[in-house]
């Protein structure tokens, strides 16, 4: 059985969802705040190590001021809310992305709950909030540089390029999951899923279940890991 530390979930299809269900976009974004806390809890439960979602991408900025402001309320939105209980469930807060453009209002309540989770031990739940993975590996980059020329560092290699990255504490990506049918990953976690599993399904992000996840899970499971070997049950 393949082992599963990390799942990453880009969670696309919220005003979609709200178009199907005739209502605004907002709340497609609110009933994906109540799919994140089922699943998150889920999959600590499955004893699953690392949940990173993609909440808010750096291009997601060219949307309406008025969508963009609302997103920017979904994290005061979901921890008022479920702070307790991810508390009662051991679950760790984590952001990864450039936190300088986050409105500070927004950055505070993120850091709150970074601060409140930050001695537990279960899953660690990460917010891909203003993330984009090519400003990631430029910004790696650029650090390391930095320290090169400081003189802290010496020849680069993959593992120590790692510890520049926003996800330098987090176990490798097993299994990446897009919800609503799309097949790109439109600029998310490129270095760390060099070799994760993909599976693309085409649930709506606010109508993902517990099931929708066993059933990814399922999928990742069913698939042999080579990682660049030969697959020795293929004729290739």
């Amino acid at each position: 059985m393949n082992t599963l530390n990390h799942v990453a979930i880009i969670m696309d299809g919220n005003g979609r969802w709200a178009k199907k269900n005739s209502l605004p976009r907002s709340a497609g974004h609110y009933k994906g705040v109540e799919v994140l806390r089922n699943i998150t809890i889920y999959a600590n439960r499955l004893g699953i190590k690392a949940l990173t979602v993609y909440a808010f991408s750096t291009e997601n900025w060219k949307r309406s001021a008025e969508e963009v402001n609302y997103i920017m309320s979904l994290p005061k939105i979901f921890f008022s809310s479920y702070i307790k209980e991810l508390m009662d469930n051991n679950v760790k807060i984590n952001i990864i992305g450039d936190r300088e453009r986050i409105p500070a209002e927004t950055m505070k309540v993120i850091n709150d709950a970074i601060e409140e989770t930050s001695r537990n031990t279960g899953l660690v739940l990460s917010f891909a909030f203003n993330y984009g993975s090519r400003d990631e590996i430029v910004r790696a980059c650029k650090k390391y540089a930095q320290d090169y020329k400081e003189g802290k560092v010496e020849d680069l290699d993959e593992e120590s390029f790692k510890s520049y990255l926003y996800t330098n504490d987090l176990p490798e990506v097993d299994l990446l999951i897009r919800t609503a049918g799309e097949l790109r990953v439109s600029n998310f976690l490129l270095y760390q899923i060099a070799y994760s599993e993909f599976v693309v399904t085409d649930t709506l992000w606010p109508d993902f279940t517990n099931e929708t996840l066993d059933y990814c899970i399922e999928q990742y499971q069913g698939r042999k890991r080579s990682f660049g070997g030969r697959d020795e049950t293929k004729n290739n």
